[in-house]
């Protein structure tokens, strides 16, 4: 069985769709949580259109695959802030996964820098997510990106009382702490068909669905890339845990560093950790121990993939 808080079964949980390079994103997630010791296994939720190379690479890697099948929202002309967000409705299924008492979710675009395991320590009941900036282009269609305010800095902006109730706090839904249920599953999908697409897709969706549930987390559990140039005086690099690759051209994978912004000396350096991660062998489960003494640091991951039936000890899959 997977490790334990007091609480129950804990573990992470990501979500892959496809068969294109997002892949490598996930196997770079799995060794960054071995790197950083975490003692919890990666759960990657996956669509029935990933291959099964990419399956057996994110085995291989000791992560728990799991298949879903998609969630569509009701259909209707909604334009979705960037086309692939509609498939992202399909995370909803995380929250039937109960043989975990507590998870924390990360996007394939993450990688975590430092351990975070005692976030599955956090109170009960509540959702807990890093608070999203409202800043970038993508955001042109809402109130708040028309007069520059955002939560980010919500001072220097006044919600004036002509645009109607100030906006309740927004979360970016890279990285959450959630507690997979099945009434609240069922809650979810319920919802879900009555309630017409936005831009944000899923994300506008869980924030609308878990808002008297909320609870905000620090920005260092989750650094969304805008925040660099966006809002340089709320970030300390030296301090983050968890980098979200999330503004367009920063994935380390497809990275040129053509892109706007993409040619500063903070993006680049955190491209490079990224790459270092991924690369380094000694990370590959097969090859991974712990520093101190003669203990697998293994043995967490291969109870939880024993017991999903998929443990795996062979020649490595490319992920090239």
């Amino acid at each position: 069985m997977a490790p334990e808080f007091s609480g129950g079964k804990c573990g992470y949980v990501t979500f892959l769709a496809g068969n294109g390079d997002y892949v490598k994103g996930v196997v770079g997630l799995a060794k960054g949580l071995r790197k950083v010791k975490s003692k919890y296994p990666l759960v990657v939720a996956v669509l029935p259109d990933v291959p099964e190379e990419h399956r057996e690479l994110l085995r291989w890697q000791g992560c728990v695959v799991k298949e879903i099948e998609p969630v569509y929202p009701p259909e209707n002309q909604t334009h979705f802030a960037m086309p692939y967000y509609v498939i992202n409705y399909s995370k909803l299924r995380i929250w039937e996964f109960v043989e975990f008492k507590k998870m924390i979710y990360l996007d394939g675009d993450i990688q975590v820098m430092e351990n975070i395991d005692h976030l599955f320590q956090m109170e009960e009941s509540y959702f807990y997510a890093v608070m999203d900036c409202f800043c970038e282009k993508t955001w042109s269609h809402t109130a708040q990106y028309k007069i520059g305010y955002c939560q980010q800095r919500s001072n220097e902006v006044e919600w004036g009382p002509q645009l109607g109730p100030k906006p309740p706090l927004y979360f970016n839904a890279g990285m959450f702490v959630y507690e997979p249920n099945f009434q609240t599953y069922r809650a979810l999908l319920s919802t879900l068909n009555s309630t017409p697409p936005t831009p944000f897709a899923e994300q506008d969706f869980l924030n609308m669905f878990f808002k008297e549930k909320y609870r905000p987390i620090p920005a260092v559990y989750n650094l969304v890339m805008a925040m660099l140039w966006r809002h340089p005086e709320n970030v300390d690099l030296h301090k983050v845990k968890v980098v979200h690759y999330c503004a367009a051209g920063s994935k380390p994978w497809r990275y040129t560093g053509k892109e706007e912004n993409m040619d500063r000396e903070d993006v680049k350096m955190l491209v490079k950790k990224w790459w270092e991660i991924y690369n380094d062998e000694t990370l590959d489960f097969i090859n991974y121990k712990i520093d101190d003494g003669d203990t697998d640091a293994r043995h967490p991951f291969i109870a939880a993939l024993s017991e999903a039936g998929v443990v795996h000890y062979h020649n490595a899959p490319s992920a090239a």
